[in-house]
């Protein structure tokens, strides 16, 4: 067992029904992303495609697989990143419920500006779909923080194994993503790819602070 881990069954359970309902929400986030995967090319009425034809049609939607492969491993680090903070968390209550609520919430919204990327990213509405993805990250970043602050105000909600120096480790890996993704929402009226790989750099900063903390 790690210094981590939950000691006695009637803890984990406080925590146990938050988790399992957080991960079904991660889950069915998801599955929603594979949805614009199913918009298979059809030729226009009356035509059919040769393999050119149709290869040159996947190619018009390599924006759509882009925005795919990018949301997806940004909702995966999400859940990582959300399982590492319940790592240290022996109980719950209304406010931390709440926030996590809240992140929750803006975590069902990944699909929606990731279908706009996929659609508009290389057409002059890409600034607007690629302001609308960086915007949605500054938020999650945001609620992010205020989950861990939530956790954090009322110290018996962390395993005591939780160290000051772990809380103060954790609460600067929250917060330092947020000026970045407020660059990278600047940057979306400016460039919306540059915008796009600041969001996907920053996911491969979760990801590895993630697996460190």
């Amino acid at each position: 067992m790690t210094d981590l881990e939950t000691p006695t069954a009637s803890v984990e359970k406080e925590t146990g029904r938050i988790e399992a309902f957080s991960d079904g929400v991660f889950a069915v986030a998801i599955t929603l992303l594979v949805l614009d995967l199913t918009k298979v090319p059809h030729a226009a009425p009356g035509q059919t495609f040769s393999a050119g034809d149709l290869a040159a049609e996947l190619t018009r939607q390599l924006p759509i697989y882009v925005a795919f492969t990018i949301s997806f491993a940004t909702i995966l680090i999400m859940w990582m990143n959300h399982h590492t903070m319940f790592k240290m968390v022996q109980k719950s209550d209304g406010v931390f419920m709440l926030a996590n609520g809240f992140l929750l919430l803006l975590v069902t919204l990944v699909p929606f500006p990731t279908s706009l990327l996929g659609e508009y990213l290389t057409e002059p509405a890409g600034v607007t779909a690629a302001a609308a993805y960086a915007g949605l990250f500054v938020l999650i970043s945001i609620a992010y923080g205020v989950l861990w602050w939530a956790a954090t105000v009322r110290r018996d909600l962390l395993w005591p194994t939780v160290t000051a120096a772990i809380r103060r480790q954790r609460t600067l890996t929250n917060w330092v993503g947020l000026p970045l993704y407020l660059v990278a929402l600047a940057c979306a009226f400016w460039s919306p790819i540059l915008s796009v790989v600041i969001c996907g750099l920053l996911w491969v900063f979760w990801a590895y602070a993630s697996s460190k903390v």
